[in-house]
């Protein structure tokens, strides 16, 4: 076997984020299997594209600490020949072998993020400011604006 075809865990740098969603959940619907597409990851301001229509917009945020993942696997509770109990995580409310039994969960760490990547609604200035974005030096406008409501 030749170690220089092989492509070593050393060699791939991954890194996870998460993609929150919480600030657009109440102001629209998203339907479950709905295609989407996730452009500019590498870009301060990456633009998530639901179905045809929906657009949104991220910003990352740095994760005060460590956020863990992890994922929930649903497993039937085994029982015991001697003893007749379950072994899964059941209350004291739960009727063993009964009808409404409650199945177990398994929950497993799958890794760890430093960032989070906050969505909200895309606006059309803001498609503006991201085609025409301003080198760091360069002075800006500022606008106060008013609510007379």
């Amino acid at each position: 076997m030749e170690l220089d075809n092989m492509v070593t865990d050393d060699d791939l740098q991954e890194e996870y984020v998460l993609l929150d969603l919480d600030a657009v959940c109440g102001q629209i619907d998203i339907p479950p299997n709905e295609p989407y597409t996730l452009s500019g990851l590498d870009t301060l301001n990456p633009i998530l594209t639901i179905g045809d229509k929906l657009k949104l917009i991220g910003e990352y945020e740095e994760t005060i600490g460590t956020c863990l993942i992890f994922s929930e696997n649903e497993t039937a509770p085994t029982v015991d020949d001697d003893r007749g109990s379950s072994r899964g995580n059941h209350s004291k409310d739960t009727n063993i072998g009964g009808p409404n039994q409650v199945s177990s969960k398994q929950v497993k760490p799958i890794t760890s993020l430093q960032k989070i990547l906050k969505f909200r609604l895309l606006l059309e200035t803001d498609e503006q400011n991201n085609s025409t974005e301003k080198p760091p030096d360069a002075p800006e406008n500022v606008e106060a604006a008013t609510n007379d409501d």
